[in-house]
């Protein structure tokens, strides 16, 4: 129970990543609120936790939405009385396209939800972490740290880098005040982001490849699961990575590398 006591906020948390990271934390013992812009999986989740005997809030909200993201913390406040972890989740694929058939209103949607949703999660938890430090884990991807060659992923491409840019950028800006900032970067996992995709002339992008057999080497082609980012986001959560900040961990088994 190495997070008795502890607060922690999980967003994109009703499904895939989120959820086993919402179930991870709790079952060390912090106090989780679950936060999704899908109310009914939140509620699940947070009842899954409860079930189990942890303790948890579910909170909807949209976290591009300044104003439900707002009700949403201090709704957590009310209850928790602070926060001591910030896992910023959420997000989604998009649409992936040539650059000159993206539209701009697809751009921007990505671009909302992935960089202004993680923007505005750690704005308006960080106040509320000066006091007593903590940890904030931001979920990037592979996409855009260490690989580029998804098919018209851009938009997405982009947010991802950015996130690792924030983390490292915050990393030094909030280290005075015992705040770590990191990032996983999950490659293949088993999760339902695929169902946010939607992709358009993938054939004008591509790049012809050849893989070797199983692209991901140490699972033979398997993709990873979310307790594996679960896992490694709640070594980031505890005190076991106290002298570590502003580091990007690829949880990709080797998929990076290949490409």
């Amino acid at each position: 129970m190495e997070l008795q006591g502890r607060t922690a906020l999980v967003t994109g948390a009703g499904s895939g990543i989120g959820k086993a990271t919402a179930l991870k934390l709790a079952a060390e013992g912090a106090r989780v609120a679950v936060l999704s812009r899908t109310g009914r999986e939140a509620k699940q989740t947070r009842d899954e936790i409860r079930s189990a005997g942890g303790e948890a809030i579910s909170l909807k909200a949209d976290t591009s939405d300044e104003g439900l993201m707002r009700d949403a913390i201090a709704t957590l406040l009310g209850k928790f009385g602070g926060i001591d972890i910030v896992v910023a989740n959420a997000g989604i694929n998009g649409v992936w396209a040539p650059i000159d058939d993206l539209k701009p209103q697809e751009w921007d949607k990505t671009m909302a939800v992935n960089l202004r949703g993680t923007y505005l999660t750690l704005h308006l938890t960080v106040p509320y972490m000066k006091s007593n430090g903590g940890s904030i884990i931001v979920v990037s991807s592979i996409n855009g740290t260490r690989t580029f060659t998804t098919p018209g992923a851009t938009a997405y491409t982009v947010t991802k880098a950015g996130q690792v840019a924030m983390v490292q950028q915050l990393a030094l800006e909030l280290g005075k005040h015992g705040i770590r900032v990191n990032a996983v970067c999950p490659g293949a996992i088993d999760t339902n982001i695929s169902d946010n995709t939607r992709s358009r002339h993938r054939e004008e992008t591509e790049i012809p490849v050849v893989w070797p057999e199983g692209e991901i080497p140490i699972s033979g082609g398997e993709a990873g699961h979310s307790a594996d980012v679960a896992e490694a986001i709640l070594f980031l959560a505890t005190e076991r990575s106290r002298h570590i900040t502003g580091t990007p961990i690829w949880i990709d088994g080797g998929q990076g590398l290949l490409r």
